[in-house]
């Protein structure tokens, strides 16, 4: 009884952080910068009410109804990535361009590895569903840890505040991944009988990352350096400018060129960067 007040509570809480971050987000008008995590804060209530609801169901309509929310919650997951990415590297088009072109392969690579594995899966339909999904969902979650690091290493390269919107939200996102990934670990690895304790730790940290969130959307956000005109040239400034003049890159749209033109124009886009990291 005491375990199942205590979940009741958590649940409250997060439905409650969970409308607080909308509302933050509507009054402050941040859902233009940031569609796909407003609608994905809104999903997350659903996807709550909706396991709510569908725990009264037969085990195996559950069990379907649980993995589709799942893979809806998968694909905002690698969306938010798309636009913390995107609001990160705003003053880089060109880096944006090439950016754009890697998620793109970087989905469809996620999609086959899904496929993949669901056919090689021995087992029923419903063991195949959960081994493609699950390993989908590993392999986002350990792209937003690379996005976590990406953040904590180029922070200062960046001219990015703590308190900026887009880098709330990449931390937040990529430090519940990677709680998500050690639980998984322990879990693992615990005696029988204490697994229920590894869902707990992980409703917390949801909660806790949530309420980072709706504090960091509250603030006002700091004003942005100018980094184009810092004095020091960054690195990101080198490569949007290389990448600008290559046949990557025309009119700030991807040009997919023939792949013999690819091949070199990356190369001459390595050697122009290098050749200036030298001079400075």
């Amino acid at each position: 009884m005491h375990m199942s007040l205590t979940y009741w509570a958590l649940t409250v809480s997060s439905l409650c952080l969970q409308l607080g971050i909308l509302t933050v987000m509507l009054k402050r008008k941040l859902r233009a910068n940031f569609p796909f995590f407003f609608s994905y804060t809104a999903y997350c209530i659903i996807q709550l009410l909706a396991v709510i609801l569908a725990i009264r169901l037969p085990y195996q309509y559950f069990f379907y109804v649980y993995y589709a929310l799942t893979a809806i919650n998968l694909l905002f997951g690698f969306a938010i990535m798309y636009e913390v990415f995107i609001n990160i590297l705003k003053p880089y088009s060109a880096v944006i361009d090439l950016g754009k072109m890697l998620f793109c392969w970087a989905g469809i690579f996620l999609l086959l590895v899904g496929v993949l594995t669901a056919f090689v899966t021995a087992g029923s339909q419903p063991s195949k569903v959960m081994a493609a999904i699950l390993i989908v969902q590993r392999s986002i979650q350990l792209m937003q840890c690379g996005l976590l690091l990406l953040l904590l290493l180029f922070e200062t390269r960046l001219g990015l505040s703590w308190r900026s919107h887009a880098m709330s939200i990449g931390l937040g996102l990529g430090s519940f991944s990677a709680i998500a990934l050690i639980l998984c670990y322990v879990q693992n690895h615990l005696p029988p009988g204490q697994g229920p304790i590894v869902p707990m730790i992980s409703t917390v940290s949801s909660l806790a990352v949530s309420a980072f969130w709706g504090v960091s959307l509250l603030l006002p956000e700091p004003q942005r350096k100018n980094v184009l005109d810092s004095p020091s040239r960054l690195i990101f400034q080198r490569w949007n400018e290389s990448l600008a003049g290559t046949p990557l890159v025309a009119g700030n749209q991807l040009a997919f060129s023939p792949v013999d033109s690819f091949i070199p124009g990356v190369e001459r886009a390595v050697d122009r960067v290098m050749a200036r990291k030298m001079v400075e």
